[in-house]
């Protein structure tokens, strides 16, 4: 929503661009078999394109809209999501508008009670956290996607109207400004959000919990100085009885979520003179006395939802299409960023004849694991951040004052910050019981831990494009059986990339991977472990990449 007199697109720091529909090719008779089509041309489609295009897939985006989202709406990215705009070659204009942070303060009634602080080392290239608006998020992934030229084809201007499937194609009929016209291809992954026109129009829900609580967005242009940290408000002189969040965003925009207390009339609420009414008592209470004006709103509740499966046949869904997942904690782009790199590299595999489509099965038990841990982790947030029985709020009410004076009970008012996901029991994941011989390092199906090397050169840029693996060694002598196996681990185009680290001049990953002379991690494309081994054993190594592979 905006300010009265404002359309959609009046914004105080952005300037949306206008894209045209364009004739494609199959109204003019040109009839084209996609490799694959994506619908919704939002931040995990367009991840999804663009990680499908640099492993040499061509796709088709398809989105009603006419420009970008309106409103800043997800605005942290993670540290493990930058890796993934790294490998998309896309990191350069993120790292220059985002603002990085690794701290937040929490607030009881006013006083501050607790600064956490999210894992960081200077031995890491990226931040644990950026704080960026999704418009930016997504002219960044849209001018990337424009520069593959027929690689990508963007089509605005186009509703997705009904699709049919069949075991050999995915057949869909796209409503325009001209008339509608069928769009064929191989696979179809479902980018479309919350409203997912795709699961509506193949008849399926979303299954979980519509959690307590309303939280209105506003967004609003000051100039202020406090640090780029998260604030959570609990019982403060501007909300008594429910919950306040502060962010920073770039070019002096600041996101403040306020917790409805219950009863509240939502309608009421959104009205603009009660956005601003209480936006101008929150500013008193943090101390902010200058001019301020105000940008956008929105309101929004906690949900723990999901599909029970998130591949249906040719079909697959990423992003908010296949879940909905709570705020606190900002998972939700952040898993859909890891949802579009799972299964773009496996339909590539696929399509490209180097792995059996069976590999396919596997993109349900990780990314619908994914989202059960989310809702594990993110539930407990919501539950303290909105207490759903009069026990949960006595139970918050005790630990907040407690944190008064008593710092044992602070850490629960810790928000859980986005960590990648473990696929510690996917059917891709082998021998964890390898796990056993390491004292640290990222276990059996996790995601690999960025170390620096030299000033300006980290462990996670010497990955390919394909299978990578960490062999670590006394010298930088590769043993001739260990070469030969490097050899056979080459699929359809994808050579495999071994990065050789020697004591000598990686003392520090030797240590943070727990390794000895010998020891050997296989990492997949999505940077994932598939195995690793205190000492290669070249027979298992072969077995894992099989696996990895979805070969049975």
């Amino acid at each position: 929503m905006r300010p009265n007199g404002k359309n959609l697109s009046d914004s105080l720091y952005f300037e949306y661009p206008l894209y045209t529909f364009r004739t494609p090719p199959e109204m003019k008779g040109q009839p084209i078999r996609h490799q694959v089509a994506i619908i919704g041309a939002g931040p995990v489609g367009l991840t999804a394109a663009l990680e499908l295009a640099r492993r040499g897939i061509k796709s088709v985006i398809i989105d009603e809209k006419e420009t970008l989202n309106d409103g800043s709406r997800a605005i942290c990215i993670s540290r493990t999501s930058f890796e993934t705009l790294q490998q998309l070659g896309v990191m350069d204009p993120f790292l220059e508008k985002s603002l990085g942070w690794t701290h937040g303060q929490c607030f009881y009634q006013d006083h501050m009670i607790h600064r956490f602080e999210m894992p960081h080392s200077e031995e890491e290239r990226f931040y644990p956290m950026y704080n960026i608006q999704q418009q930016f998020i997504e002219q960044f992934l849209v001018d990337k996607v424009t520069g593959y030229g027929d690689m990508i084809d963007l089509r605005w201007v186009s509703r997705l109207d009904d699709i049919k499937i069949t075991s050999d194609n995915v057949t869909l009929t796209v409503d325009t400004p001209q008339g509608e016209y069928q769009l064929q291809a191989d696979y179809l992954l479902a980018a479309d959000g919350a409203r997912s026109q795709v699961r509506k129009k193949m008849g399926l829900s979303l299954k979980g919990e519509n959690l307590e609580g309303n939280y209105v967005i506003a967004d609003i242009k000051m100039k202020h100085d406090f640090p780029t940290e998260r604030r959570s408000f609990f019982e403060s002189s501007a909300n008594s009885d429910a919950t306040i969040l502060i962010h920073k965003q770039p070019d002096n925009i600041w996101r403040v979520d306020y917790q409805l207390s219950a009863g509240t009339d939502a309608d009421a609420a959104i009205q603009e003179e009660n956005i601003r009414s209480r936006v101008k008592d929150i500013l008193k209470m943090i101390g902010h006395h200058g001019e301020w004006q105000l940008e956008w709103w929105s309101i929004y509740s906690a949900n723990t939802l999901c599909l029970d499966e998130y591949r249906h046949d040719r079909v697959l869904f990423i992003g908010d299409s296949a879940h909905i997942v709570p705020i606190f904690g900002v998972r939700g782009l952040n898993n859909g960023f890891a949802d579009a790199v799972n299964a773009a590299w496996k339909l590539s595999y696929v399509l490209k004849g180097a792995a059996p489509e069976n590999i396919l099965a596997s993109y349900t038990p990780e990314r619908r694991g994914a989202t059960l841990d989310v809702f594990k982790n993110a539930g407990k947030s919501a539950r303290f951040m909105t207490p759903p029985s009069p026990g949960h709020a006595l139970m918050r009410k005790t630990v907040l004052s407690l944190a008064v004076q008593n710092e044992f009970t602070r850490k629960f008012a810790d928000p859980r910050q986005s960590q990648p996901y473990t696929y510690a029991e996917s059917p891709l994941t082998s021998f964890p019981e390898h796990d056993r011989q390491f004292d640290r390092g990222p276990m059996s199906g996790a995601c690999v831990i960025n170390q620096r090397i030299t000033d300006d050169d980290y462990l996670l840029d010497h990955l390919g494009k394909g299978f990578s693996g960490f062999y670590f060694t006394e010298s930088n002598v590769i043993r001739e059986n260990v070469q030969i196996l490097f050899d056979q681990m080459a699929v359809s185009g994808d050579p495999f990339t071994p990065i050789i680290l020697n004591r000598a001049a990686h003392g520090s990953i030797f240590e943070a991977y727990g390794a000895d002379a010998e020891t050997f991690y296989l990492v997949r494309p999505d940077r994932h472990i598939a195995a690793r081994w205190k000492h290669i054993q070249p027979d298992e190594v072969i077995q894992a990449f099989r696996r990895a592979l979805g070969e049975k």
